[in-house]
């Protein structure tokens, strides 16, 4: 048998049980496009340097961790979606969606000054990451940076959180008495406590004894408070009391009637709810798989953010045809003068899409609205840029389509497992993977160069290394990640959009 000529035995030959470094290096890429469908937005840019804009922001709770008494200090701050994710990705945040006017507070004064801002730099050395800058003095906070919402100042814990919440529109802040734009529960708009349909359900239990089998699982929606269809818009009680010339619009083309708020400490009030609940619903707190009345909830508990939905009719009374007998004069009258008598007592406004085009914007009542311009127009959210692999890649790039994890192969379900990650779990791997991504392809790079192919045992001692030699695992890991492996993950974050 001849021998093979030495030069053909120079490199090694790929098999099964090697690959190209270019091969390695599509599946990881691969990976990270997985990645990037949860987290499709840059988060390289820091929005301070914009000015106020309406924005997603999060509360960083390691950061400015809530008072333990009324009488500690307190200094509440919020961050952007890029500061979330590449200075507080490891701490523990609560996202409040959407704020009007907000400039982020990351790398200011808010913050500690052991908490730079890694996205920005240093005007006058130019060196990255700032911290102790003037904040922005037009920001405006509420208790939600402490992670309390609603009336009832409830801890938000999207693993035990049950039914919607719903954001007011936010017609003043907490120094003008309004909320801040809070979220709210129902029954607490309502002026009723978070267990008020126990009661009722008590009270049923006595009336129908052996019937329907109570689902404690669910939290249903208060007798009289609006289906989610026929409304896109809330403007809670507090902010209705302050500002009152609002109130006449209740019952009006593109508002819902008033939904009044009870005395919560009147049992007199408690006792009729009940009587209210069971004269309406009868026994329809006993929720059975085919009841729809109840507003249809969704099967995960949520903060309901509304969609613009300009295209559905609204459902309220469309105002009395003119006179045709009315005179030129009574014909130019403005809007306001149209509107009923306002209602009497605390109640908060569900407004429908179109509600912009019914309120009155005569020289008399345009002041009204100058300071709140979300009742003129529709309001913008700003949004970091699509990253350039969430913009280029297309469907299922380097994946194959979508596969089954019960027969892919790890790999495979690795990337199937990255794809359904919550946002949570997806900033975690995608901060490990940048973090080790560039000590493998410095490893990989003489291997590409040469076109040369990487074999099974050479990947094998390489993470053999990692694994043994803790220098080299701090060099694979500029910011290494808490290996307490307890599995709990202090990111809380609120659920649902």
């Amino acid at each position: 048998m001849d021998a093979i000529p030495e030069h053909e035995t120079s490199q090694p030959v790929a098999t099964q049980e090697s690959q190209t470094a270019s091969d390695f290096i599509d599946q990881q890429l691969a990976l990270e496009a997985d990645a990037r469908e949860v987290l499709p937005y840059k988060f390289d840019k820091c929005t301070n340097i914009l000015g106020p804009l309406r924005q997603t922001v999060f509360a960083c709770l390691t950061c400015s961790p809530p008072p333990a008494s009324p009488a500690q200090v307190y200094t509440p701050a919020g961050v952007c979606y890029a500061c979330s994710i590449s200075c507080h990705g490891e701490h523990t945040l609560v996202e409040l969606f959407s704020r009007r006017n907000f400039v982020c507070d990351c790398g200011t004064s808010r913050l500690p000054s052991t908490s730079s801002c890694t996205l920005r730099s240093n005007p006058a050395t130019g060196a990255r990451g700032v911290h102790s800058q003037e904040p922005a003095p037009g920001n405006k906070y509420n208790h939600n940076f402490q992670n309390h919402f609603c009336a009832c100042s409830e801890e938000y814990d999207p693993h035990t959180e049950k039914g919607t919440m719903f954001q007011c529109l936010g017609l003043g802040t907490l120094e003008t008495g309004g909320c801040g734009e809070d979220w709210y529960h129902p029954e607490c708009l309502m002026g009723l406590g978070r267990d008020w349909y126990k009661k009722a359900e008590t009270k049923q239990e006595d009336q129908a004894a052996g019937k329907e089998e109570v689902d404690n699982s669910d939290h249903p929606v208060p007798p009289g408070f609006p289906n989610e269809d026929d409304f896109e818009y809330l403007i809670c009680y507090k902010c209705v009391e302050s500002n009152p010339w609002i109130k006449q619009y209740a019952s009006t083309p593109g508002f819902l009637k008033p939904v009044f708020r009870k005395d919560a400490e009147s049992s007199q009030d408690a006792k009729q709810l009940v009587q209210d609940t069971l004269a309406t619903n009868g026994t329809s707190l006993k929720r059975k798989a085919s009841d729809s009345h109840l507003d249809n909830p969704p099967a995960s508990p949520s903060k309901r953010v509304k969609d613009d939905q300009s295209d559905q009719p609204p459902t309220s009374a469309a105002p009395a045809p003119s006179d045709p007998t009315a005179t030129t004069e009574a014909q130019t009258t403005h809007k306001h003068d149209e509107l009923p008598p306002a209602p009497s007592g605390t109640f908060s406004l569900f407004l429908q899409s179109d509600f912009r085009e019914h309120i009155c914007h005569c020289p008399k009542c345009y002041p009204n609205l100058i300071p709140h311009p979300q009742l003129v127009e529709e309001e913008e959210t700003y949004e970091p840029s699509l990253s350039n692999e969430s913009a280029s890649q297309p469907e299922n790039a380097g994946s194959g389509g979508p596969r089954s994890q019960g027969t892919a192969s790890l790999l495979d379900r690795g990337e199937a497992a990255l794809s359904n990650m919550d946002r949570v779990k997806a900033i975690e791997g995608v901060m490990v993977y940048n973090h080790l991504r560039d000590k493998v392809k410095e490893f990989l790079k003489p291997y590409a160069e040469s076109g040369q192919a990487v074999s099974a045992e050479d990947i094998k001692a390489y993470f053999e290394k990692l694994r043994g030699d803790e220098s080299a695992i701090k060099d694979a890991s500029a910011k290494p990640v808490d290996g307490s492996g307890d599995g709990d993950d202090n990111r809380r974050e609120q659920s649902g959009y």
